[in-house]
């Protein structure tokens, strides 16, 4: 079992942990994969980096191609008269820094769209919510995109949120068509090529996910994709929609294949203090990672409306979260995890590197002292902010910011 069905559990407050029989006390709920924490697990999303946005200043292994002036609609404004220009400086950056590109179909054309005239919340884009109502077009599409970025764009996902009729106003059936269609086109085109299924995103999301998949559409994906927005609740409030979307991919026969979460973080106008992003963010990669999520594209390094910002108004300095997912992969990355377990508030996630085990601290509700067990040989705890202090007395404070212990023998 994944998760322990019991989402309330995760957000009592006033518990004390039992720092004396921790042994007796917690339980696993969650069981990691076996591998190790892969850096592909760290993505972002950058809006302007091809216009005016400084490269992050810190390290991330995979960019996901939304909100970057790169839809079918900015690529095709008319019919065959393309304008490579924004793609084109986009994936340049990519390659000269490193990373992987995650593109993201869609957003069709007012000359190619079913509904020209459709507005909905996107008046930018008249349209731009429907399905093509010509496949040749949107084959064409794909083909062309594909051909020209072959060997440079190697993942493509079909469709942004296609549960929000912002962006999506035709039915599941339809964007099946559209995924087998550019599913073919894409393994033809280079069958090496990563498809990720249309990301759906919050509660209505799932049964839009679970209709997509009865009708077939896994077959036309290598990838599940969702986006784990939790709007103002606190990270572990994730687990309840990883743990639903496991349970439907199971139900169709595709609980092997990997999930991705392309798009979350948080956004206004919900209340979540800023002050609480460090700790967000790391909580929400490390409970991802934990429960079978192997890639999370954080959303966004130039975003001035999220809660969690990673720079600030110059859209170049680094915020405190973006100093924390910094140091969360240096303690992540190669790492293998081995638990998650829960003690009241309290959370512990085991790692291992070459033989040496640490612990992921952290309460979810308030600051409090936790007891070390002897038996864990620890004498360094590590923070966010890359702080490094040593102790000896066997106890250590521990809040709602995710802490490392670690054996140093500096």
């Amino acid at each position: 079992m994944r998760w322990i069905p019991l989402l309330a559990a995760l957000f009592l407050a006033g518990l004390t942990v039992g720092l004396g029989a921790l042994a007796d006390s917690s339980r696993e709920v969650l069981n990691p994969p076996a591998t190790p924490v892969p850096a592909s697990l760290f993505g972002m999303h950058i809006h302007r980096a091809a216009v005016s946005t400084p490269w992050p200043s810190v390290p991330f292994q995979e960019w996901r191609l939304w909100d970057t002036h790169t839809t079918w609609a900015q690529l095709e404004p008319a019919k065959g008269d393309w304008d490579w220009r924004m793609l084109d400086r986009t994936v340049a950056l990519a390659q000269q820094h490193g990373v992987g590109l995650l593109y993201t179909l869609g957003r069709s054309p007012q000359w190619a769209s079913a509904r020209p005239r459709e507005e909905g919340r996107n008046a930018a884009f008249p349209g731009g919510a429907a399905e093509p109502k010509n496949l040749e077009d949107w084959r064409n599409y794909v083909r062309t995109v594909a051909h020209r970025y072959k060997g440079q764009i190697r993942a493509y996902e079909i469709w942004n949120e296609p549960n929000l009729p912002n962006f999506y106003t035709g039915t599941p059936e339809a964007m099946v068509v559209l995924a087998r269609e550019a599913y073919v086109v894409l393994k033809q085109v280079d069958p090496a090529l990563t498809v990720v299924s249309p990301s759906a995103v919050g509660p209505t999301g799932l049964p839009w996910l679970e209709r997509y998949l009865e009708l077939g559409g896994g077959k036309y994906a290598d990838v599940i994709g969702y986006h784990f927005y939790v709007r103002g609740q606190p990270p572990e409030a994730m687990l309840g929609f990883i743990n639903q979307v496991h349970e439907i991919a199971k139900k169709y026969g595709l609980a092997e294949k990997p999930l991705w979460n392309t798009e979350a973080g948080w956004l206004q106008p919900y209340r979540v203090d800023p002050a609480d992003g460090p700790a967000y963010m790391a909580r929400a990669y490390i409970l991802n990672w934990a429960d079978g999520v192997s890639r999370f594209y954080w959303y966004a390094w130039d975003n001035g409306g999220a809660r969690v910002r990673m720079t600030a108004d110059d859209e170049a300095t680094a915020t405190p979260a973006a100093h924390a997912y910094a140091e969360l992969q240096r303690w992540l990355i190669g790492a293998r995890m081995q638990s998650v377990k829960q003690d009241g508030d309290t959370w512990i996630c085991q790692l291992n590197r070459k033989n040496a085990d640490s612990w992921i601290l952290w309460n979810s509700e308030r600051t409090t002292k936790f007891e070390v067990p002897k038996s864990w040989d620890v004498n360094t705890l590590r923070t966010l902010s890359s702080s490094r202090t040593s102790f000896a007395d066997g106890k250590v404070e521990i809040g709602p910011t995710p802490v490392l212990l670690e054996r140093s023998t500096r």
